[in-house]
């Protein structure tokens, strides 16, 4: 058996809280299936493994928020008092996991409940998985050296300047080593926050990770998810899913005004986002987020976008997500220099860099008040729905509001 791996719910990713407060004022009986894959196909969970993230999973759902926690949560400007009195009464509920092993990979996880407990339950269930697969399956202490031995020269990398990165913060905590990993990675990158080293031109500004951020005195980032597009657009039975954008920006809008902004754009396709998001929405929204495509194509769009809108795109931030390592993040930075603002999240470069290839794993939202939703993105490939019968429907959907608006 392994040490408990979830010890804090504010171990997840920021985004969980921002979705989390609008999901309690303004979607509270929405219910949503959450299911789990596996994308590499050399990969195996034995049947110990699953009996561990059992056990894990468990031991994640005794947890209670504590007044210190909370206390945290309270002082981040957006977040009101009404959900924070929420989350001190809140619990994960282990009877809304079903974890079998049906599954090609010999792990099977599905959650169904409200939309408000299912949601919390991504991120620690990734975690769980990652690290019970990478501490049963290999020799944990020699991952863990070839980790810290990467780690060492990404951050002399960062620190002389080698890769100029601009603002950058980390994003891994679904798909890290392990736990001590990451704190290891965010430990050692809080050196470079907010001009703590004079000489060092990139910028960490913080971390994803609620519970490390607060350890380490580091801003918390994150805004929304594909999970909020996919629900609001397309959990309501009445609406239009060609138009799950919108009802996306306006329901964030009704709760947070201008503050937390940061728009993601591929939940069905970038260019049927930028149908709906039009004046209004791309001025009150402090910035684009990227999560699929080309990104010099996407960005090079965005900017266009903003221009024929009368926007400076030198006031709006384009944060880059997707699949990012240094390199890839300061060929970014240098080509939109003097373009718009840029930042970076990185994941799995920062919180799981190895001798051995990280999991690609996922949990998306496949069903919404018993309605099938999906996620189409700018690529194939990072979909994932269980009806094909969906994915035809809203895609020509789309294409109808494409070719007739």
């Amino acid at each position: 058996m392994l040490d408990q791996i979830i010890t804090s719910l504010l171990e997840t990713d920021l985004y969980k809280f921002s979705m989390g407060q609008a999901i309690y004022h303004q979607f509270p009986s929405y219910t949503t299936t959450w299911s789990f894959k596996c994308r590499n196909k050399d990969v195996h969970f034995t049947d110990e493994m699953v009996e561990e993230i059992k056990r894990q999973l468990k031991l994640y759902c005794d947890l209670r928020f504590n007044e210190g926690e909370l206390e945290y949560l309270r002082n981040i400007k957006w977040i009101q008092d009404s959900y924070v009195d929420f989350l001190r009464l809140w619990q994960p509920r282990f009877e809304d996991f079903t974890i079998t092993t049906d599954a090609e990979c010999g792990l099977d996880i599905e959650t169904k409940g409200t939309w408000l407990n299912t949601s919390m339950y991504e991120i620690p269930t990734l975690a769980i998985v990652n690290e019970v697969f990478f501490r049963m399956q290999y020799d944990y202490n020699d991952l863990l050296d070839s980790f810290k031995e990467r780690l060492d020269k990404k951050f002399e990398d960062v620190r002389n300047n080698r890769f100029n990165l601009g603002t950058f913060s980390e994003f891994g905590l679904r798909r890290r080593l392990s736990r001590q990993a990451q704190e290891l990675a965010v430990e050692k990158f809080s050196h470079l926050h907010d001009g703590k080293d004079e000489n060092c031109k990139s910028n960490f500004i913080g971390t994803s990770n609620v519970y490390l951020a607060k350890m380490f005195g580091i801003t918390p980032v994150g805004t929304m998810a594909h999970e909020w597009i996919m629900c609001t657009g397309q959990g309501n039975h009445k609406h239009n899913p060609a138009y799950s954008n919108w009802y996306a920006l306006e329901a964030w809008v009704r709760e947070y005004g201008v503050l937390n902004g940061i728009a993601l754009t591929d939940t069905i396709t970038t260019d049927c986002f930028l149908r709906d998001f039009q004046l209004t929405y791309a001025t009150l929204f402090s910035g684009v987020r990227h999560d699929s495509a080309d990104p010099i194509e996407w960005g090079e769009k965005m900017i266009a976008h903003y221009k024929e809108l009368g926007i400076d795109p030198m006031t709006k931030t384009l944060l880059f997500s997707d699949s990012l390592d240094f390199e890839k993040a300061a060929n970014i930075a240098a080509h939109f220099a003097g373009k718009a603002k840029v930042a970076f999240g990185i994941g799995t470069y920062i919180a799981n860099d190895t001798k051995v290839p990280a999991l690609n794993i996922v949990m998306k939202t496949t069903f919404c008040n018993g309605q099938d939703v999906a996620k189409l993105s700018d690529v194939d490939g990072k979909g994932m729905c269980k009806n094909p019968e969906y994915v035809d429907y809203l895609k020509r959907s789309i294409s109808w509001r494409m070719d007739h608006e």
